[in-house]
């Protein structure tokens, strides 16, 4: 029997999907990860198979909220656009497939979405008022926005038009590998004018990074010459998964 605080998240990525149980008051896992790879053709059916195993792996969090991420916008539980998964998600009802594959009611939402929810209860956003504005550094820039605590769900603020690129094509983790830039040039010449240009259309409180380059923000986050605080992720690659869990527990009230 589950306990009443535990919730099961799920994070779908484009090479694994991972899930977990979830301590609702304490955003730690209560069981280890399972993560199964992300099916070769990641169409709606595939990755709802995976999903429907994972789900039985956990038998202990069957009563509490069920909450899975997607790498694109989801709006009321329909997928709009899809990055690094079969582009036949566009226009399918995630919500309705997954419930139907899980057994249960779903909340489906953004992956860097699902990361903010969980850096605000549990991580580097606790206890801050105002606007935080959360951005995932990788093979694009993926963005979040809580105000006071409550999720505006879908911002797509790594593509904004910035000197005539579109703004992940310059600032990404990617571009800083493509064009083979130290951290520090990114840092000043890329990331810099990125922040800048976000700052002056939403005037965040604080700013976090969040993708795997997070590790690493020792070695670019001090480079930068921002009004606003900018820090670090703290949960790391469980943000997805927590979030998810958090966000899913609206649905038990």
């Amino acid at each position: 029997m589950s306990h009443p605080d535990t919730g099961l998240g799920i994070d779908i990525g484009g090479s694994g999907i991972k899930g977990a149980p979830v301590d609702l008051e304490t955003g730690e896992f209560t069981a280890d990860r399972l993560r199964l790879p992300t099916p070769e053709h990641s169409g709606p059916a595939e990755v709802a198979f995976v999903i429907g195993e994972i789900v039985a792996h956990f038998p202990e969090a069957l009563e509490g909220g069920l909450g899975i991420t997607f790498p694109g916008v989801v709006q009321q539980g329909v997928v709009r656009t899809a990055a690094n998964v079969d582009k036949a998600w566009i226009g399918t009802d995630a919500q309705a497939l997954f419930s139907e594959a899980a057994g249960r009611p779903v909340r489906i939402l953004n992956d860097a979405d699902a990361a903010a929810v969980a850096e605000a209860r549990f991580g580097a956003a606790k206890g801050v008022s105002g606007v935080v504005l959360l951005t995932t550094l990788g093979t694009g820039i993926g963005t979040a926005l809580v105000v006071d605590g409550r999720l505006v769900p879908n911002t797509e603020f790594g593509h904004l038009q910035i000197d005539g690129h579109d703004a992940e094509s310059q600032a990404s983790s990617a571009a800083r590998q493509r064009d083979d830039l130290s951290y520090e040039e990114w840092a000043r010449s890329r990331l810099n004018r990125y922040y800048q240009v976000v700052e002056e259309l939403l005037w965040p409180d604080l700013i976090v990074v969040g993708g795997g380059v997070s590790r690493k923000s020792e070695r670019f986050l001090p480079h930068l010459d921002l009004r606003t605080p900018i820090v670090p992720a703290a949960l790391l690659n469980t943000a997805g998964i927590v979030g998810a869990a958090l966000s899913a527990a609206e649905l038990k009230h």
